[in-house]
């Protein structure tokens, strides 16, 4: 659980007006984050470096329909689109893994390779899956640093909900390269760091 932080942001006039309506929506490490009336949220940002990796990200990947298009940035604040939709893990909890779901969950790697992303993970937390199945990103980081070449905590995640075996039958279907890598690589890392 996140700690409760003082924050102190100068935002510009439209921001401050829509903040003032906002509602809270929740905090996590990196942030606080309101729903603004117009549909956008604001995160808050407790450090400029987060606040730039996070924002470059979004501005890289404004074109594909898995990111939430930046409306605005401030010093320590961006507004953009609001992600409706349930997040992954607490989806796992209550629905199955289908086939569907699956394939978006490996299509959105694939878009991962397409934007040049060197890290090619991120945890279910930060997967919202919209009532469509179609899925959208919140919270990107490191992506274009850290080097991770396989969907370690997304794979774990779906470990820990039961539904690995559903996604890699998926993932064989479609490329059996990677299904051999990655189930190769995640079966490696649950047997040292999953006990």
């Amino acid at each position: 659980m996140a700690k409760n932080y003082c924050y102190s942001v100068n935002l510009s006039e439209k921001a401050e007006e829509l903040l003032k309506q906002g509602e809270y929506l929740g905090e996590g490490h990196n942030g606080v984050v309101f729903l603004l009336p117009d549909n956008n949220v604001m995160k808050i940002f407790k450090s400029k470096d987060v606040l730039s990796d996070e924002s470059s990200i979004l501005y890289r990947t404004r074109k594909s329909k898995y990111f939430p298009h930046i409306v605005e940035v401030g010093d320590y604040y961006i507004i953009r689109e609001y992600v409706e939709g349930k997040r992954l893990d607490k989806y796992l909890k209550q629905n199955s893994l289908n086939i569907k779901l699956s394939e978006n969950l490996f299509d959105l790697i694939e878009e991962f390779s397409r934007l040049h992303f060197k890290r090619k993970d991120l945890r279910c937390k930060d997967i919202f899956v919209r009532s469509d199945m179609s899925l959208m990103i919140i919270d990107p980081k490191n992506n274009y640093d850290k080097e991770v070449n396989y969907p370690r905590h997304l794979m774990k995640g779906l470990s820990k909900a039961g539904v690995l075996e559903d996604f890699l039958n998926v993932v064989k279907q479609k490329d059996k390269k990677k299904y051999r890598l990655w189930k190769s690589k995640i079966n490696k890392y649950l047997k040292y760091h999953i006990k």
